[in-house]
């Protein structure tokens, strides 16, 4: 009984921080940005568009590995995480940051602003957010395959307590 509730602790705990994270990083670095582009809505919506993209994407890769072996789903996320987080330890190398985008990576102003935004955002977050989209339904569809009586729809409410936090929070 024990294991079982600290799997619960740690799934939950997890669970939280990454949705907590999920979602202070979204008006964080729109705030960040916003100046560059004339502090204009369009950054803003642009934004919203690129985070809700990648978090639907994260929720899709879930699902399409969801369909594999538990053994598979372990090996093939370990993969990925340990890829992004290669290429962050690398983006970190090259900049003071790993996460906040420099002036100097805008593109050309032959570009429109809408494609810049996207730029930036992919550079700077958008691996690591990918990652952290697939958080809480991958370890909800993980907790669930466990022998226990403990339904994981608790750990989906702890992630919109998490989410609900990081938007209240929000300086």
């Amino acid at each position: 009984a024990m294991k079982k509730h600290l799997l619960y602790g740690i799934c939950a705990i997890t669970i939280f921080l990454g949705s907590l994270l999920l979602f202070q990083v979204q008006p964080l670095i729109g705030k960040y940005i916003l100046p560059w582009f004339g502090g204009t809505s369009f950054v803003w919506i642009t934004s919203l568009l690129f985070f809700q993209v990648l978090l639907l994407a994260g929720y899709f890769y879930t699902f399409i590995l969801s369909r594999w072996t538990i053994k598979k789903q372990i090996i093939m996320h370990t993969v990925v995480t340990l890829a992004i987080g290669i290429i962050v330890i690398f983006l970190f190398s090259m900049r003071q940051s790993p996460i906040i985008p420099n002036l100097s990576e805008m593109l050309s102003d032959t570009y429109s602003p809408f494609l810049q935004v996207l730029f930036l955002l992919t550079i700077s977050v958008g691996l690591p957010y990918f990652l952290l989209s697939t958080n809480s339904t991958l370890l909800q569809k993980w907790f669930s395959l466990f022998p226990h009586k403990k339904s994981p729809y608790g750990l989906y409410a702890i992630s919109n307590i998490g989410s609900l936090l990081a938007i209240i929070t929000y300086p």
